[in-house]
């Protein structure tokens, strides 16, 4: 296994990703608790049984003392490299991204965790005023509870074309749980780099699924302050904002 240097593709507070050969090493770093690699093996697994494009994992491993989950290397353009590159075609990329998030909800893993339970732990650890904290938990507890698969984190750059397939990379979040709060986080995360591409994601999406956008939007402050704790300090801001919205207009 070569995991020189010239050969690290990228890199993050808990994991190193190589390439090797045809292969993708995604090295955890050290001191990383051995739950992480585990559950984001077994998480993955799960969604792979579902048929859906992802890269295969082939092997959990410990190299050199860290754990490594070892995966098929999906070589592409990013959907938002593509994005960049064809403004032009923005309204069909978008499209295209609907279409495939849309395969994903069409999806039930039971083994999963379970989407509101996680929503619920993340709002509970925030810094908020009592009062704050019960009108969103109460408010998540009234939401519809279904099972559809969601990805967690549905965005362009997880989303790689190669001969002409798209694939989804990036399974860790991945919950059981209602379509809406997932699309919600898309949205929310759309939103803080490119707000007229996220509404026109959202508008399309609702148009295709049959879904009412009030209702999505109702998602919007939860699914908001959910996302806090493991925001970057640049999307605290927007976030905030967002959880303190009572009713969407």
């Amino acid at each position: 296994m070569n995991l020189s240097q010239e050969n690290l593709i990228a890199s993050s507070a808990l994991v190193d990703i190589y390439r090797d050969g045809d292969m993708c090493v995604k090295l955890f770093k050290e001191g990383v608790r051995k739950t992480n690699p585990l559950y984001e093996a077994l998480t993955h697994a799960r969604v792979e049984d579902t048929g859906l494009p992802v890269p295969i994992i082939h092997a959990l491993s410990v190299v050199d003392g860290r754990w490594a989950i070892i995966m098929d290397m999906i070589e592409g353009e990013t959907l938002e490299d593509l994005m960049k590159k064809n403004p032009d075609k923005m309204d069909e990329y978008i499209e295209q991204m609907v279409d495939i998030q849309m395969q994903v909800h069409s999806k039930v893993v039971p083994k999963l965790s379970k989407l509101k339970d996680k929503m619920s732990r993340q709002i509970n650890s925030l810094d908020l005023d009592d009062t704050k904290k019960y009108e969103l938990l109460t408010r998540l507890e009234s939401m519809p509870k279904h099972v559809k698969l969601c990805h967690g984190n549905f965005v362009p750059e997880n989303i790689i074309y190669r001969d002409g397939q798209m694939y989804i990379l990036d399974w860790i979040q991945a919950r059981q749980g209602n379509a809406s709060a997932d699309v919600g986080k898309t949205y929310l995360l759309l939103s803080l780099r490119n707000p007229e591409m996220a509404e026109k994601y959202l508008n399309l999406f609702c148009e295709k699924s049959k879904t009412d956008k009030r209702y999505v939007q109702r998602w919007l402050p939860i699914v908001a302050a959910a996302y806090l704790p493991d925001a970057k300090p640049e999307e605290k801001e927007f976030l905030e904002k967002w959880a303190d919205v009572v009713e969407y207009q």
